[in-house]
């Protein structure tokens, strides 16, 4: 919850660029990026469940695993008994595997199937990655499924499952992507061009072929990949030659999942790429690093290449947060310096910025850190040198080729030692936050007696509000405000809805922009009321409000806003997803001309 209202936070303290322009709908495919499920992976998971894989999942891919049992339950016993004898057999050679390590091999193998029906699998190579050749005989069973006349019949409506969670995945696609790049001052290149081997006419003797090469185009695409059956909180990434596949969970807040990074491969990918040549002069210098991270973790790769690119995608993925942490509660910051009444509170108010800045700094050098035990070996030195694309707004595309040429790798061995003060204080804050979490648990426990109290108080208010008695309601609505301080925001939702209603039948109009502005000023009054604990349903709800009077007076920059962020919080049960989608494909469609 503490993400989802920083990212609220975003609406009210970004940059006011959008509301110079006109909204539009945000095109995905101009990033590179697509969102549409796999056939072959749908039909593999399905193979999964029906041998008893029993991974954790998340609410809507527990309630889709019922009804996928109910399907499976008229399967015949001998193909269940395969897929039981296949996935139990493959469980006990992987112990101590997670639920997400076990599924793994078996998403490599989705994207290694041809289209269904045939689901042929590759042949055997020693090319073949190890966990995907143990897997790689599984293939004729999820064909065999895949045949089954049930499947056939239930298909298409998994796959449109499937096309609904992905497209509740459209908005924080977009500000995942915009937030990257917006730091990054980039665009991703989406076409790579590739030398391939030909035969073209000898110069010297037109009728002699001789070897040559032809330039080729090829598309880069960031595929996200909804999943019903992903292991709860688990993205899996997979880069297949140019294209790349980001696997998630259904509810997925890609802004804040490890999709992210798979993103910033995407983007940061071909840089390195460019770079081979200067990164191949400091070789030397990143495998003595790599090797002295070996040979406490000998699992990371001694690729040079490999490093380079995780320490830049750990870099950009620590300072990219940081960054914006900062911004925002700067802005909180000042914002409230403005307000205050002494040069004390706004003293208290200087000092409680500087801690949070050190703060976020320690929980950067935190993650880096562990980047770097990972074998990120260059992590902290990217950290470093990003600071400056953030001061100057220069594109990294044309700033990582200094960054490639001042590495001094000799400077990178002790940065876990520089850094220890900063991890010990991350610790430390975390510590203090889980005993902190352990008061609000209680504390929360008698805020919810508190607000169960409310509800049914606000119930009967509910009640005046239904026989359009509006003076009245307002009237015990304040009343609540008082009895309930530290509970305001529903009750100041429920005055600006009072407050809307009233507007709703009045037809004159001085009095009916009054009330408007009165629901305005509630619902705002909400939304500064917001905390942690409080209920998506109603943050949802108010955000919508808010839209509807802005959209009213034709102000439908901001509104857009306010309902782009609501659709953040999904499709709830109360809220009003829905009527936010709405309204933004109909501030952003394009109004018909009328006919004379």
């Amino acid at each position: 919850m503490k993400k989802v209202l920083f990212f609220i936070l975003v609406l009210f303290f970004a940059n006011a660029v959008f509301a110079q322009t006109a909204p539009k709908p945000f095109d995905l495919v101009e990033y590179g990026v697509k969102i549409e499920p796999n056939k072959q992976l749908i039909a593999v998971m399905i193979a999964l469940e029906a041998g008893g894989i029993d991974t954790p999942l998340s609410k809507s891919g527990k309630d889709f695993r019922d009804k996928l049992q109910q399907d499976l339950s008229g399967l015949d016993e001998n193909l269940k008994t395969r897929l039981k004898f296949f996935i139990n057999n493959y469980k006990s050679r992987h112990p101590k595997a997670s639920p997400a390590e076990l599924t793994a091999p078996f998403v490599s193998l989705a994207y290694a199937l041809t289209p269904a029906p045939e689901f042929y699998a590759p042949p055997r190579t020693v090319d073949l990655p190890d966990d995907l050749l143990e897997v790689l005989d599984f293939a004729p069973l999820v064909k065999e499924l895949y045949g089954k006349p049930f499947i056939q019949t239930n298909f298409p409506a998994y796959l449109q499952l499937y096309k609904n969670e992905g497209e509740k995945m459209q908005f924080s696609a977009s500000e995942m992507i915009t937030s990257l790049l917006d730091y990054l001052h980039t665009r991703p290149e989406l076409v790579y061009i590739e030398r391939v081997e030909t035969q073209v006419p000898d110069p010297n003797n037109p009728k002699k072929m001789v070897k040559g090469f032809r330039k080729v185009d090829k598309e880069r695409r960031f595929y996200i990949v909804p999943d019903m059956l992903a292991t709860a909180g688990t993205v899996n990434f997979r880069n297949i030659r140019d294209d790349y596949y980001a696997v998630v969970p259904p509810n997925t807040n890609l802004r804040n999942s490890e999709a992210r990074r798979g993103y910033l491969q995407f983007i940061l990918d071909p840089l390195v790429l460019k770079e081979g040549k200067e990164i191949a002069v400091f070789r030397d210098g990143i495998k003595s690093l790599l090797d002295d991270r070996r040979k406490e973790h000998p699992e990371i790769s001694p690729d040079v290449f490999l490093a380079v690119l995780r320490s830049l995608v750990a870099a950009v993925d620590a300072r990219e947060y940081e960054f914006q942490r900062v911004r925002i509660s700067t802005a909180r910051a000042r914002q409230r310096i403005d307000q205050a009444k002494d040069a004390a509170a706004k003293k208290a108010i200087s000092d409680k910025l500087a801690a949070d800045k050190q703060y976020f700094a320690d929980e950067t050098a935190m993650e880096l850190s562990e980047a770097y035990q990972k074998g990120a070996v260059l992590a902290f030195y990217f950290a470093e040198q990003l600071k400056g694309v953030e001061d100057s707004g220069f594109d990294i595309a044309g700033s990582f080729h200094d960054m490639i040429l001042t590495i001094d790798t000799t400077k990178e061995k002790d940065r876990l030692a520089q850094f220890a003060e900063a991890r010990k204080r991350a610790v430390a804050s975390r510590e203090e936050r889980k005993k902190l979490q352990a008061q609000l648990e209680i504390k929360n426990q008698q805020a919810y007696e508190r607000a169960k109290i409310l509800k049914v108080k606000l119930e009967e208010v509910d009640k005046i509000i239904a026989a359009k008695d509006y003076p009245e309601s307002t009237t015990q609505l304040n009343k609540l405000l008082e009895e309930f301080p530290d509970d305001s925001a529903s009750i100041y939702y429920s005055l600006g809805r009072v407050a809307s209603l009233s507007a709703e039948g009045t037809f004159d109009e001085n009095l009916r922009n009054k009330r408007l502005e009165d629901a305005k000023l509630f619902y705002t009054n909400a939304l500064n009321s917001f905390n942690d604990e409080t209920d998506p349903v109603l943050i949802q709800l108010t955000l919508v409000a808010v839209g509807r009077i802005l959209e009213f007076y034709d102000e439908n920059n901001a509104a857009y806003q306010y309902y782009q962020t609501a659709t953040r919080f999904g499709d709830i049960k109360g809220g009003a997803y829905g009527e936010a989608v709405t309204a933004i494909k109909r501030l952003t469609t394009p109004k018909q001309p009328q006919e004379k």
